[in-house]
């Protein structure tokens, strides 16, 4: 597609160019020739035509918005909390805007600076912004549209190379470098605005919801693996000019909270929709992000509550008081994830058998009377396993005992409680999660970020996972006229 094409602001002309254009698509000709990849060709082209027909027509109606007094107004009074008594008006600015389609057209709009700035000689280093284009989500020169299209596929692609590619045949010509900045600004700014409600939620002024109300909640918490680079200290190389770094392995944190219904089903609507976040930050920056998460849905308000995870010791250590602190139901329970739990005793049951055939018999035994609740026979014969084993083996063994034992004294096998309540008893949603979150984008080979990027990549991909990114663009979006309550 063509970079960069002037808009006409002229709507016959726009259309009767779109007619001209595409009347050549439409004939019939040549019929017998034709095969799928020809009609591909005509539908790209097709395509390509509309999207700028569609470009020029957003230009006309932000050329006119931005014409309107009643508009600049509105802009001034919806970005009044963004300036103060340092702020004041500074005649008028060029932008440029790019729109779909490639369409760059240019708007003359009131400017905001800072009042010690218009002392300044150099208009460029004037500080302000354009009240009109900050409540429209366009200080960056592309319209909400466009903006929020290359976070997307700047998050959802395999990288930033294929989002180039990919906006590029939806009319979104832009470089490697801006698709990355962009896609990364956009996404510091829903870190921006869940730090805000972390804020709010620790001065007790975060409203409490009621998505969750009378619900039946499952949260599910875990970690995936990630490399990020941690850059030398010291003196840049010689030859390259650079920081050397380092690629340390870090755990970022996960949950998903969602909602299943009396046939334990999941259930993801506009209504009762699923919440995935995470942080590379550590488990005390994740429990923040949850404990704000679940007052806005109002976790207090529901009518059962499952916790599961694996054996990780700082999710059972700190999470139940949370939920305890926030005012869970009665009917709040804790699983080890099943799956977890018969990894573990497959392990235990390699050692203690020499025999593949013995050891995968009692396995499949035993796993199936762990789902009927029978954690404590299975523990005894455990220890009877153990009682005939000797040297490393038997070491193994009671590892694998000791995960099991501790975690049926805490009540965490109650397996056939679960399946009776139509809860799950497995962690298969959050595996889902870090699979789709963290290892199809963040891990990889010759994959080392900065921890503060993997952070906004995370967040924005389990806002894509969710099907929430609808509501997040408009988060944003809202954000740039209402800072102070977004």
């Amino acid at each position: 597609m063509e970079k960069n094409i002037c808009a006409t602001l002229d709507l016959s002309k726009s259309l009767s160019d779109f007619s001209s254009q595409v009347t050549k698509y439409l004939e019939l000709t040549n019929i017998t020739e034709w095969n799928g990849k020809i009609l591909k060709e005509r539908e790209e082209k097709i395509r390509e035509i509309a999207l700028i027909l569609a470009g020029q027509c957003i230009a006309i109606l932000l050329y006119n918005l931005s014409q309107s007094q009643s508009a600049n107004q509105t802009a001034m009074i919806q970005t009044r909390s963004w300036w103060d008594t340092t702020m004041q008006k500074h005649g008028y600015r060029k932008r440029q805007i790019l729109t779909v389609g490639n369409v760059l057209f240019t708007l003359k709009l009131p400017y905001m600076v800072i009042k010690n700035s218009t002392k300044t000689t150099n208009k460029m280093s004037l500080q302000g912004f354009y009240p009109l284009l900050k409540w429209l989500g366009m200080s960056e020169g592309l319209t909400p549209l466009v903006w929020s299209t290359v976070a997307q596929y700047g998050a959802i692609t395999s990288s930033f190379e294929a989002a180039c590619t990919t906006l590029t045949g939806w009319g979104i010509d832009l470089s490697l470098k801006r698709i990355e900045r962009l896609t990364y600004k956009f996404g510091q700014t829903g870190i921006n605005l869940r730090q805000s409600k972390i804020l709010n939620r620790q001065m007790g002024i975060l409203p409490e919801g009621n998505i969750l109300k009378d619900q039946r909640v499952v949260i599910a918490v875990d970690g995936g693996r990630s490399r990020i680079r941690i850059n030398k200290k010291g003196r840049k190389n010689s030859k390259t000019k650079r920081h050397g770094f380092i690629g340390k392995w870090v755990e970022p944190k996960l949950f998903t909270i969602y909602v299943v219904d009396e046939q334990g089903k999941k259930i993801n609507s506009s209504e009762i929709p699923i919440t995935n976040d995470g942080t590379y930050e550590g488990y005390k920056a994740l429990l923040e992000i949850l404990e704000a998460y679940l007052v806005g849905l109002g976790i207090s308000q529901a009518k059962q509550v499952l916790l599961i995870g694996d054996g990780a010791e700082w999710i059972w250590i700190h999470i139940p008081p949370l939920l305890a602190r926030l005012g869970c139901p009665v009917e709040t329970y804790q699983l080890f994830d099943f799956y977890h739990v018969t990894e573990n005793i497959k392990v235990f049951a390699d050692a203690a058998f020499n025999e593949e055939a013995q050891s995968k018999e009692w396995f499949v035994k035993v796993r199936k009377s762990l789902k009927k609740g029978k954690a404590k026979s299975l523990i005894s014969q455990m220890d009877e396993l153990i009682a005939v084993a000797t040297g490393e083996r038997c070491k193994i063994m009671v590892v694998k005992r000791n995960y099991i034992l501790d975690a049926y004294r805490k009540g965490r096998l109650n397996y056939d409680k679960a399946i009776n309540k139509k809860l799950p008893i497995g962690s298969g949603a959050i595996e889902s999660l870090i699979r789709q979150v963290v290892n199809l984008r963040i891990k990889g080979n010759s994959k080392f970020w900065l921890k503060e990027n993997a952070e906004i990549m995370l967040h924005l991909r389990c806002q894509w996972i969710a099907k929430s990114w609808d509501n997040f663009c408009t988060s944003i979006f809202n954000s740039f006229i209402k800072p102070e309550t977004a």
